[in-house]
C-alpha cells in the first residue's frame, strides 16, 4: 500500500520564516504517572525536536472539570498548540472530547477523520471506537489524541508535523475573531 503523501503546501500559506508554536501537552488518564506516561512524552520530545516551544506537560484525571480547567488556563495564555492525549474512547470515563469540543470555535472535523482512517490500516476496525478530534480554540490550535502510544505517533508523524507551520500561518494569516 502507498502511504499517503502529506501534500505539498503553497509557498503563500506557509509563513516566511519557521514558526516556533508554544506548546502544552496534556495527558487525561486516571493511571498514567510522570514516569509511564510514554504518549506525553512522546509528543514532548516530538514538539521539541520540530523546534517548538513545550511551555509545560500536565497529567490530569478523567475529569470533565480539571480537563477543561487545564485547557482553559492554556488558552488564557494564548498557548499556540494543545495536545492531549487520553481520554478519547468510549467508555463512562473517556470525556476529553466533549470537554475539547466545548471550546471549539473552528472545528477541524477533516482531522479525525483522516486520523481514524490511518488508524484503520493499523488496527483494523477497531479505528472507530476513536473520537480523536482538532480545531481552533480562539487562536489556539488543539488536537485531541487517544492515549496510545501507537496512536499518537501516528497523528504527530502522519498528520501534525507536517502541517503545523501551514496551520499556524492560517491562524494567523486574516487573524481570528
Amino acid at each position: 500500500m502507498t502511504e499517503p503523501a502529506t501534500g505539498s503546501i503553497p509557498q503563500a500559506h506557509l509563513p516566511d520564516q519557521p514558526v516556533q508554536l508554544r506548546a502544552a501537552v496534556l495527558t487525561v488518564s486516571d493511571t498514567r504517572t510522570p514516569e509511564n506516561d510514554h504518549s506525553g512524552a512522546f509528543l514532548r520530545a516530538a514538539l521539541e525536536a520540530a523546534g517548538h516551544r513545550v511551555l509545560e506537560t500536565r497529567i490530569v484525571p478523567d475529569e470533565a472539570r480539571a480537563i477543561t480547567e487545564q485547557l482553559q488556563a492554556w488558552l488564557d495564555a494564548e498557548v499556540d498548540l494543545i495536545l492531549t492525549t487520553g481520554g478519547t474512547g468510549i467508555t463512562g470515563r473517556d470525556v476529553t472530547i466533549p470537554a475539547v469540543e466545548a471550546l471549539l470555535t473552528k472545528p477541524l472535523p477533516g482531522f479525525g477523520e483522516l486520523f481514524r482512517m490511518l488508524s484503520y490500516h493499523e488496527v483494523g476496525a477497531a479505528a472507530m471506537l476513536s473520537r480523536a478530534i482538532g480545531g481552533l480554540a480562539g487562536r489556539s490550535l488543539i488536537f485531541a489524541l487517544p492515549g496510545s502510544k501507537n496512536a499518537v505517533q501516528t497523528a504527530w508523524d502522519r498528520l501534525l508535523v507536517g502541517q503545523l507551520q501551514h496551520l499556524a500561518a492560517e491562524v494567523h494569516r486574516q487573524g481570528q475573531p
